[in-house]
């Protein structure tokens, strides 16, 4: 695997969006990281591996969209959400509460709507990486769930923060 370090680069904006709202001041390192395969399973497994690091007092960060399919955005927000939508973005919060990290791993299978919205992975990719790294640790377990955000944005959208305790 090639190792990249160009400290010019700047920050994805997958990175630097949410990094602004939460840290608008700039003022905590951040060291970003690719996702170096969109495999559920291997991706879940090697974040596992960074738990250690939150008991450091490290953040680990996945961000993305639960639901992101742009062809289906509605630029003018009139129309409510699709129905295949609500219904991923419904089954993935109902699967994180039940901390069905299984049926999560295996969502391109289970997950009602996935090919509606989801056409491409790495959006949600994130999610997986964030959930990975809420299990083990000296913590033990899956860390308790809340979702600060919800609701839809531009129609198809998922809005849906999550956060693992």
């Amino acid at each position: 695997m090639a190792v990249q370090d160009d400290p010019a680069r700047g920050l994805d904006h997958g990175a630097w969006v949410p990094l602004l709202a939460m840290y608008p001041k700039a003022d905590v390192p951040v060291l970003q990281i690719s996702l170096p395969t969109l495999a559920a399973p291997d991706l879940f497994d090697l974040v596992r591996s960074l738990a250690p690091l939150r008991d450091e007092g490290v953040l680990i960060v996945g961000s993305g969209f639960i639901t992101h399919n742009l062809r289906a955005l509605d630029w003018t927000s009139s129309t409510p959400p699709p129905t295949w939508a609500q219904e991923f973005d419904a089954w993935t919060a109902e699967a994180l509460a039940r901390r069905d990290v299984d049926a999560l791993l295996d969502y391109r299978l289970r997950a009602p709507g996935v090919r509606q919205s989801l056409p491409t992975h790495e959006h949600f990719a994130p999610l997986l990486a964030a959930l990975g790294a809420s299990v083990g640790g000296t913590r033990g377990g899956v860390d308790a769930i809340q979702f600060p955000i919800a609701g839809f944005w531009m129609g198809s959208l998922t809005r849906r923060s999550v956060q693992f305790g």
